[in-house]
């Protein structure tokens, strides 16, 4: 059985540089000449192209619930922070191609030398910071952050900060609330079982069913940071449990939230 999962992940690894290659080559050539907005559709395409092959290819399939939790495409000025759990590349693929408004990450720089994928990202009007430089990146996290806001773009942040392994929980780091309240926005968890399917650090994908819940927004304004980030990690953590309990053990308690500051 490993050996066809291992054929089968191949297939989906080579599937995706077959078709990001051209496609990215199309972004870069397009990019001077259309909108932020079409172009982040664009790159969408190639991420629904991946999502297709995953499926596919490796048996892996999205069941997602909470969509009514946030802003509807129609609701143009509904910004919201998307606050996920991180344990695997599928989210980071998956959740553009899910959520009805363009999304903007925080992600390390490092990236957008990736050729062909890194190019056509670094394209994209997302924030991409320099990890080394902390001062430096939160300015520019908070600048860029309250900017997308005001156009309604939303802004997703891995509180985690790094991919999980499954049935394990990392340190919420506060970068996310402190964004989220500083501009006023609601903040919206988001619990992912993508590790049970791609783990992290590996091209081994099996086929299953990856659940995606979408929580309440939760309130920002005027609140403490690391407040919201508890409430935060609070939810997520305690719906992994409900959503994969074989990865955390029959009963496993929820332990003390591990919210660090993100300077």
């Amino acid at each position: 059985m490993r050996i066809v999962w291992a054929l089968r992940s191949a297939l989906f690894v080579l599937w995706m540089a077959v078709t990001v290659v051209p496609w990215a080559t199309v972004v870069l050539l397009m990019s001077p000449f259309v909108s932020s907005t079409r172009l982040y559709w664009a790159c969408v395409g190639w991420l629904r192209v991946a999502m297709w092959g995953c499926r596919h290819l490796c048996g892996v399939r999205a069941r997602v619930t909470g969509m009514e939790h946030v802003p509807t495409a129609a609701d143009a000025k509904g910004a919201v922070l998307l606050a996920p759990k991180h344990q695997s590349t599928w989210e980071t693929f998956a959740l553009p191609t899910l959520m009805p408004h363009p999304l903007a990450y925080v992600f390390k720089r490092e990236l957008i030398y990736i050729p062909f994928f890194g190019w056509a990202m670094a394209r994209l009007d997302m924030i991409h910071i320099d990890r080394s430089k902390r001062a430096e990146a939160w300015n520019k996290v908070a600048e860029q952050g309250r900017r997308l806001f005001g156009q309604g773009v939303w802004v997703i942040m891995f509180p985690e900060g790094t991919r999980t392994p499954r049935g394990s929980q990392g340190v919420y780091k506060s970068g996310a609330a402190r964004l989220a309240v500083a501009t006023g926005v609601p903040i919206v968890p988001i619990a992912v079982s993508s590790a049970r399917c791609w783990p992290r650090k590996s091209f081994l994908v099996r086929p299953g069913v990856v659940d995606v819940s979408i929580g309440p927004p939760i309130p920002s304004a005027g609140r403490d940071a690391d407040a919201v980030m508890r409430e935060v990690e609070t939810w997520i953590e305690t719906e992994m449990r409900r959503l994969d309990p074989e990865a955390y053990g029959a009963g496993a308690a929820l332990p003390p939230p591990a919210t660090a500051s993100a300077r």
